[in-house]
């Protein structure tokens, strides 16, 4: 597997996606993008997307000319459409959109719909969380249903992320960011690229039989992701369909959508400042003191608060590099030719 410094990296992917008519600006912010989610651990929603970027490009999916464009405003409220462009720039845009807002009314809340890929849900809480404000994303992936629900035979719900994030006084914040399926689509993409097995628990095959074989994903007859936690998991999910996509004018999936080459997202993030809440100033000290105290008694135990194994991801891998596996790579120096 080819090894590359993250440096590597931004060039090649800006590069690459300049020459499928994006300007260099854009090309640049998603290969940023990119690339970081790879530097935090998430190959799933990193660099290795880039070939599939490109045929979506070229399949007419995603629009690389495509600006936010406003349908509602309601002061606090306020409603975006992408028009099938670069989740990485639109996401960054809305955010911005609703920071203003929040620091206004001190609530906002912004639906983004028909974004390509939005990339990791967490990017967005950080550009929030670094404003000082708290944020809570629900979206969905507007793609054929790949997740069952609960004791369900017939996939019905996608891997639908839902994410939180809460800054800290001189801390990097708290940041849940998790698909609402045991494991994201693109995980398994990533394990079947490389030969693995995925964990127990997390997908069946096409009659429903559990298995640990990603191939049962990537070839017909299509098997399914289970969702994280049982009925739990399949509830979040439909909630972030309902919300992420329902109210925001986006594809839920019982649009029954056909396979596409983009990947098309919808999400409603809430944003508020935490200092109008009735802990005031105290906040600040609380969020700490709760923080500290998740950690205490746990006899030397490394017990990680969310937003940490990414940047202990970050520090190892800007050092070490990122790996690109075998069959990415070949989708790599396809492109090149």
């Amino acid at each position: 597997m080819p090894l590359f410094s993250h440096q590597q990296l931004r060039t090649l992917l800006t590069q690459h996606l300049m020459a499928v008519n994006t300007a260099p600006e854009i090309a640049q912010k998603v290969a940023d993008n990119l690339v970081d989610a790879s530097l935090k651990g998430h190959d799933s929603h990193g660099v290795t997307l880039l070939p599939r970027y490109i045929r979506a490009i070229v399949a007419g999916d995603l629009n690389p000319k495509a600006h936010l464009a406003q349908v509602r405003d309601a002061g606090p409220v306020i409603s975006f459409d992408g028009g099938h462009g670069f989740g990485q720039l639109l996401g960054e845009q809305a955010m911005t959109a609703g920071i203003a807002r929040a620091r206004e009314f001190g609530v906002a809340m912004v639906g983004l719909a028909n974004a390509h890929h939005l990339g990791r849900i967490g990017a967005w809480a950080e550009q929030v969380a670094e404003a000082g404000l708290v944020s809570i994303h629900f979206a969905n992936v507007a793609a054929p249903s790949a997740v069952l629900p609960f004791d369900g035979l017939q996939a019905r719900l996608g891997t639908n992320p839902f994410c939180v994030g809460v800054p800290l006084q001189g801390r990097p914040p708290v940041v849940l960011d998790f698909a609402t399926s045991a494991i994201a689509g693109n995980k398994a993409r990533v394990a079947w690229n490389e030969g693995r097995q995925v964990p127990e628990g997390c997908i069946v095959d096409a009659n429903g039989q559990p298995t640990t074989d990603p191939a049962v994903l990537m070839t017909e007859p299509r098997g399914a992701l289970l969702p994280f936690g049982g009925h739990k998991g399949a509830g979040l999910s439909l909630i972030c369909s309902l919300l992420g996509a329902a109210l925001t004018g986006g594809e839920t999936e019982s649009h029954n959508i056909p396979p596409r080459a983009g990947i098309i997202n919808n999400m409603l993030s809430i944003i508020f400042d935490p200092e109008r809440l009735g802990a005031g100033e105290s906040y600040k000290q609380a969020l700490l003191a709760q923080v500290d105290w998740v950690r205490t008694g746990q006899d030397g135990r490394d017990v990680q608060i969310p937003g940490e194994p990414e940047l202990r991801a970050y520090a190892r891998r800007v050092e070490e590099g990122i790996w690109i596996d075998e069959v990415s790579w070949q989708e790599f120096e396809a492109l090149s030719q």
